[in-house]
């Protein structure tokens, strides 16, 4: 008991076990917690299915409270260990290690709650540090601002597609609005319609019945394909962009460590293969 209480007392060291995957200490720390996110997981599914919830009742409240407890009293410890308390508040971490711990604080008041349990599977994203798997962690971080450059792009790709679906569903309800017994009783319905027929989802739950209806579904299903392909290629393009960026960037001879050309396989100052 004595050496936990130094322990919380000493906030270096608390952090380099809490933040930190380098020591031992940090890698029991991290493991544990995976443990704990995966368990609770676990019980959420099997609290959904209505026979084993009752089977397993006072097992899955009973390792409920012990779960929230442990996540409460480990969010306690990194707010109180951590140097920058608000940029870990605020950080994208720093929210789901919040957002995880009130699930079952939430469900006294709107029992349907406890299922954001689902929430913790973010935190997962960890175990890329505690097994440094940081080259994944370097893809993801590419991908993802690539994404965020393409934003502009995507969103107004998006807009030209929610114009486009517009239309559609607007011709189909002028065509087959006006015939007995159709689906397509308005113009909402109908733009629902273009939506689902578009992105080749395809419910059948909406189908045309006149020939021209019908035309002119096989050309939106058939643009489907096109349409759906553009956001990726966007991505796509920027990522090779970012890629070639940083090689451009990083690149340095192992030898004589002086700046190369990313397109050449031998460094021009000493001859090391690149």
């Amino acid at each position: 008991m004595k050496k936990l209480i130094d322990l919380i007392r000493d906030k270096r060291k608390l952090f380099v076990i809490i933040f930190g995957s380098d020591t031992k200490a940090g890698k029991i720390f991290d493991i544990i917690v995976m443990i704990a996110i995966s368990l609770s997981m676990v019980a959420a599914f099997v609290e959904s299915i209505p026979s084993l919830h009752e089977e397993w009742k006072l097992a899955l409240t009973i390792l409920e409270y012990v779960l929230t407890s442990f996540f409460t009293i480990e969010y306690v410890l990194r707010v109180y260990c951590v140097p920058k308390k608000r940029n870990y508040v605020f950080s994208f971490f720093g929210i789901i290690d919040l957002v995880s711990t009130l699930p079952s604080y939430l469900s006294f008041f709107f029992p349907v709650a406890r299922y954001f349990f689902i929430i913790r599977s973010f935190r997962l994203i960890r175990v890329f540090r505690v097994l440094r798997l940081f080259a994944f962690i370097n893809e993801g971080q590419i991908l993802l601002q690539s994404i965020m450059l393409s934003m502009k792009k995507i969103l107004v790709y998006f807009l030209f597609v929610l114009i486009l679906v517009t239309i559609i569903g607007t011709l189909m309800y002028m065509v087959e609005g006006t015939m007995p017994d159709s689906s397509f009783v308005d113009i909402p319905t109908s733009i629902y319609w273009a939506i689902v027929t578009l992105t080749t989802v395809g419910y059948g739950d909406i189908t045309p019945v006149t020939g021209f209806g019908k035309f002119l579904s096989s050309l939106v299903m058939i643009l489907g394909y096109a349409i759906i392909a553009i956001p990726t290629g966007i991505v796509s393009a920027t990522m090779i962009d970012e890629k070639k960026k940083g090689k451009a960037k990083h690149t340095r001879c192992p030898r004589c460590n002086r700046k190369a050309d990313s397109q050449s396989n031998y460094c021009k100052y000493c001859g090391e293969k690149l």
